[in-house]
């Protein structure tokens, strides 16, 4: 069956370390793969070979979600290791919902910020992770 649902921001959620995290206001993560053509008699490629794979994302919350993470990770989230489970869809509304599964976060920096005229601050996290499971 073809399902042409396209998700939207409310049809988001964000489970990080087995927390929902309400006060999440943007999520992206990759995978990314190392790629050189190989060169070999002639000018011209004989092939493209592949090297490692790597993943990574940033994760922006609002100030007190952040502290709560401050937290659990003792004074920093430089000391977590987490799963994050990114859900699409809204089950309650009859919509199938797909997963996908960042295994393995580590985050790479805690840098605040906030500026005059600012009504909240707003605290990106740019993280690693070791693998990305596709459960759709």
């Amino acid at each position: 069956m073809f399902n042409s649902r396209q998700y939207e921001w409310a049809d988001v959620t964000l489970v990080l370390g087995g927390q929902d995290i309400t006060e999440v206001r943007a999520i992206k993560y990759s995978e990314s793969a190392e790629r050189e053509p190989l060169y070999a008699k002639g000018r011209y490629p004989h092939s493209i070979q592949t090297g490692n794979i790597a993943f990574k994302g940033e994760i922006a919350m609002l100030q007190n979600q952040y502290d709560a993470l401050v937290l659990a990770g003792k004074g920093s989230i430089l000391s977590l290791s987490l799963d994050g489970l990114v859900a699409y869809g809204d089950p309650t509304s009859g919509d199938a919902p797909t997963f996908d599964r960042l295994m393995g976060i580590r985050f790479l920096e805690g840098a605040k910020d906030i500026k005059q005229g600012d009504k909240f601050q707003e605290i990106k996290l740019p993280f690693v992770f070791l693998k990305l499971k596709n459960n759709s």
